[in-house]
């Protein structure tokens, strides 16, 4: 398994301080096994649960490093591969539930799409001819007696006009301090990376956003040029739901009487 950002900067920060695993596991009596797990972010081979935590606060501690902050990226990374298992395991019960198409039921849909195609260009062609038997019959008809006067359409109702749809959401995600963030629109991921301070992002979607940070404090967001509520308490990481209710509260939260 490929490791991600959080397995990186961990063995990153062991190899700057020049501790080798041997040493780790010494002193934390944790197994190479899982110290090379957690590095390689390959967490099938962890036991899991406050075990992970548990290594993770035990080494950021013998590295004097800030270990609230890396329980932050840990939980960041490993919620994201939870989720990504989940939709797969979802995914993989729907495929079994939906029964294999019957070879026949795509003929029948191009007869019935050819029949239906049919049906409308007869349909234009007998109107066509209909129209210009009726011009060639009565040619005097179409033209206005000098003394008649033609009234014009009244306005359509502007309430009769059909509605403009929506736009779509459009989401600005600033970083002030490199974080990681993932984000899903519409219930697909479209990042899940590190926000570096100063970067900024633009996401669309139709209905929802939801935005994991692993500092709240460190991201910025805007829907739709709305500033939203942050992302959770202030350095600790965080997850929000966007929709267009919370523009709607965003733009008419200060016409309550």
């Amino acid at each position: 398994m490929a490791r991600g950002n959080f397995g990186e900067r961990l063995k990153r920060e062991r190899e700057l301080r020049e501790v080798p695993p041997e040493e780790i596991t010494l002193a934390t009596r944790i197994g190479p096994r899982f110290l090379e797990a957690l590095e390689n972010e390959d967490w099938d081979k962890l036991p899991g649960g406050v075990f992970n935590r548990g290594f993770v606060r035990s080494i950021a501690r013998y590295l004097g490093l800030d270990e609230e902050a890396f329980l932050a990226e840990y939980d960041l990374a490993y919620n994201a591969h939870a989720q990504l298992l989940e939709q797969k395991h979802a995914a993989q019960k729907i495929e079994n539930r939906i029964p294999p198409t019957p070879l026949w039921m795509p003929i029948v849909l191009v007869v019935g799409v050819l029949l239906i195609l049919a049906g409308l260009l007869y349909g234009s062609i007998y109107a066509c001819h209909r129209f210009v038997k009726h011009r060639a019959a009565s040619p005097a008809s179409s033209a206005a007696s000098p003394g008649s006067s033609t009234t014009p359409a009244p306005p359509a109702n502007p309430s009769e006009l059909p509605a403009t749809a929506e736009i779509p959401l459009d989401l600005s995600v600033s970083a002030s301090a490199e974080t990681w963030v993932t984000i899903q629109a519409d219930g697909n991921a479209v990042f899940d990376s590190a926000l570096h301070s100063g970067e900024n992002r633009h996401f669309t979607a139709n209905s929802q956003f939801v935005v994991t940070a692993g500092d709240s404090s460190a991201v910025l967001l805007e829907l739709n040029g709305e500033a939203m509520p942050p992302v959770g308490a202030p350095g600790r990481s965080g997850t929000i739901t966007l929709t267009w209710s919370n523009l709607r509260q965003a733009s008419g939260g200060n016409s309550q009487p």
